[in-house]
């Protein structure tokens, strides 16, 4: 290996070191941020897994049951608990499948509706208040890089 190869390999390895370093630091950095924005779930009245099973049909719209235990990544037998505790608390209602008689769609009360949509917005007013300790350099730099993290993402569940 000449010098500029050598060269190119030191680059590359630093590269990847480099970029372990802030995939391991954005991996930490959003689990401590999402635990600390989660503490206004509470309020809601409902578990984490239920309002995580009703924000995806509050946003994503109805959702069969294989399809809500997909989107959550739990088991189906699991996520019918789940939904039968929204049923019973008037948060959500199952539908019989137009498509298929077999299954049933679930959905999205009202009231149901209302409490993501709070409970939405008392996470954002908490992740505000942190942010707002920022400068307004940090806060851009900070804006660039979610807009970078969604074109990623984007392109992954494409």
């Amino acid at each position: 290996m000449n010098a500029y190869e050598y060269g190119l390999h030191l680059k590359r390895k630093l590269g990847e070191l480099r970029l372990e370093e802030v995939g391991r630091n954005l991996h930490s950095n959003a689990i401590h941020l999402l635990r600390d924005v989660r503490i206004e779930d509470s309020a809601m009245g409902i578990g984490p897994a239920q309002a995580s099973a009703l924000s995806v049909i509050v946003f994503g719209g109805p959702h069969s049951l294989n399809e809500l235990a997909e989107a959550e990544q739990v088991r189906p037998p699991t996520m019918s608990r789940v939904v039968e505790a929204l049923v019973g608390e008037g948060l959500a209602r199952r539908e019989a499948n137009s498509n298929d008689r077999r299954s049933v769609i679930i959905s999205s009360t009202e009231k149901g509706t209302k409490i993501i949509h709070k409970g939405r917005s008392r996470r954002e007013k908490r992740l505000i208040k942190l942010l707002s300790q920022l400068d307004a350099d940090e806060i851009r730099c900070l804006g660039k890089a979610s807009r970078i993290l969604s074109k990623v993402l984007v392109a992954e569940h494409s």
